[in-house]
């Protein structure tokens, strides 16, 4: 892969805590000099002398972006409600939460060996494995990864990641899948409210407006079964998980900042070594203590273990290192627009009701997780656009009032003279 200068941030925008790249600033083309006719011509006016009508480019670098990003916006749906309701599947016969949760947090491991593997084909400076972990390693300080590092910058976060799974995957079992999904996007406005308050982040009125609507969908979400024991607690394991992703990010950027992008695969592998090594010991526990029992391993689905661990280790290579291609914004569409696709698979496969209070409470909260998405300038954006489409409309005002002054029947008017005394 090549060598980047972006760094990622950690974003909690899905049933995993993850980390997403910051954008990366475009690099700007010079200008080439005006040629002669055009510098004889006067800014914002044609050879006729009119004044020229503005319109909207689009180069072959944003082109390409977009593109990737239709892609990047579909794999991310496909994996994110296929991997959610691959879950709900899989606890049909395998009920065992915990299990699935260590399971996939496993294969973590291999996001280091999918990162060096992308730096051998892509990169023209090849370095060893050896030595793109020692680059990387300086992430974690001058010292790199000392036992003292692993304990107290990876072993938190390894366990804020299996916290935010485990509840994320329990409360499949209490709830719909669309319940689940529409409630973690929830998980947005948590990270803006901490970020607020833990690093002092800038003050946006739309955001705290995102985070008040974040609430009442949570609120409308419980009223709409009636508050019934099983909903209530299926809804509070979502909410208890999202805001574990939020501190997850949260305490990812006050402690570590930032990271490249073989800086994030090598600390999400750390986390996969650090659930093989640390946390294999409670399934065990569970099943002894047959909380989480099955008879013998045939009876275990393996087919469906897998198959949601790859989505799960899908999802998060593409919202990690999909910013190489695309914007970060149309990534986080494939999000929400994995609500619609969960709800109707809900719709023929389980007995969901979507009545006016639960519709609602799913428009709320999107337009939350929405309104999150705006850029910090949005607001300067605007008013640049609406002071642009004012003096446009100007301009074809006074155009065409000037074409209407200087038609044939006012110049006959001028030209003939007057006898009146």
């Amino acid at each position: 892969m090549k060598k980047h200068s972006a760094r990622v941030a950690p974003l909690s925008a899905c049933n995993s805590p993850v980390l997403t790249l910051t954008k990366v600033e475009g690099e700007e083309r010079p200008r080439e000099p005006p040629g002669p006719a055009e510098a004889q011509a006067p800014a914002g006016t044609e050879a006729g002398g009119r004044t020229s009508r503005h319109h909207w480019t689009c180069s072959q670098e944003q082109l390409r972006k977009v593109f990737w990003g239709v892609a990047v916006v579909f794999c991310v749906c496909a994996s994110w409600s296929g991997s959610t309701q691959l879950a709900r599947l899989t606890f049909k016969t395998f009920d065992a939460p915990f299990t699935l949760t260590w399971f996939a947090t496993n294969w973590n491991f291999l996001f280091f060996p999918l990162y060096y593997a992308g730096h051998v084909c892509k990169s023209t400076e090849k370095q060893s494995v050896k030595q793109r972990y020692r680059e990387c390693c300086r992430f974690f300080g001058d010292n790199g990864l000392t036992l003292k590092v692993f304990f107290t910058k990876a072993a938190p976060f390894g366990v804020l990641w299996t916290l935010t799974n485990y509840l994320y995957l329990h409360a499949i079992k209490k709830i719909n899948a669309t319940d689940v999904s529409v409630l973690f996007c929830c998980n947005k406005s948590f990270v803006f409210l901490l970020s607020w308050i833990v690093l002092r982040d800038r003050f946006m009125g739309v955001r705290i407006v995102a985070a008040i609507l974040a609430i009442a969908g949570i609120v409308m979400m419980t009223y709409a079964d009636g508050f019934h024991s099983h909903s209530v607690i299926g809804i509070a394991l979502v909410v208890g998980s999202a805001s574990m992703s939020a501190l997850y990010k949260v305490l990812f950027k006050l402690l570590l900042g930032s990271a490249k992008f073989g800086e994030a695969a090598l600390f999400l592998s750390i986390l996969g070594v650090f659930n093989i090594l640390f946390i294999t010991c409670i399934p065990v526990i569970l099943y002894f203590t047959r909380v989480e029992y099955w008879n013998s391993f045939d009876d275990i689905p393996w087919g469906n273990l897998c198959g949601f661990s790859i989505l799960l280790l899908t999802f998060n290579i593409v919202l990690n290192f999909g910013i190489a291609v695309t914007y970060p914004t149309l990534m986080s569409l494939g999000i929400v627009l994995s609500v619609p696709v969960n709800a109707v698979v809900d719709h023929y496969t389980s007995q969901i009701v979507f009545n006016g209070v639960r519709v609602i409470a799913i428009i709320i909260i999107g337009l939350g997780f929405l309104l999150l998405l705006l850029p910090e300038e949005w607001d300067v954006w605007l008013i640049k656009l609406l002071t642009r489409l004012k003096v446009r409309k100007k301009e074809e005002t006074a155009e065409s009032s000037g074409d209407l002054g200087t038609g044939p029947q006012s110049r006959s008017r001028r030209a003939r003279p007057s006898f009146a005394r």
